[in-house]
């Protein structure tokens, strides 16, 4: 027969057993619930990576173009000065403009004194003036 003293260990067995599974399913919803926003963020963390993959592509494909454009600037600049070499050995009187401008500083000179005359060669002089636009930048040639 059962006694009595069995019954009761079986019936705090089995309240025990209650809590365990009260207490195991309340984690199980909380795991489930920060599972599911975990998820959430993946899924946008994703988007994310994808919209970062595309803005990458994106800005590679832009540096090409440009590096290929320099090329092309760079290509058809050399082209340009081959020609213009080899006309200037077929031709030397012909004049050849220079692509770059020397900047020359013109000193300010505190007293009045006579702009100098300089002879260039051709039998005119040129005539140089204390002016502060042209001590800005001047061209040679």
């Amino acid at each position: 027969m059962i006694s009595l003293e069995q019954v009761k260990l079986l019936e705090s067995k089995v309240t025990r057993t209650i809590e365990y599974v009260k207490k195991v399913t309340e984690e199980n919803t909380f795991l489930k619930g920060k599972l599911d926003t975990y998820q959430k963020r993946i899924g946008e963390l994703e988007v994310l990576i994808q919209r970062f993959k595309e803005d990458q592509n994106r800005i590679e494909d832009g540096i090409l173009s440009a590096l290929d454009r320099l090329n092309q600037f760079e290509d058809a600049l050399e082209t340009t000065i081959s020609r213009e070499g080899k006309s200037s050995k077929e031709n030397p009187v012909s004049e050849i403009k220079p692509a770059i401008k020397k900047e020359i500083p013109v000193p300010k000179k505190e007293t009045a004194t006579p702009a100098p005359v300089i002879p260039n060669g051709t039998g005119i002089q040129i005539e140089i003036e204390d002016d502060p636009k042209s001590a800005e930048e001047l061209d040679i040639f």
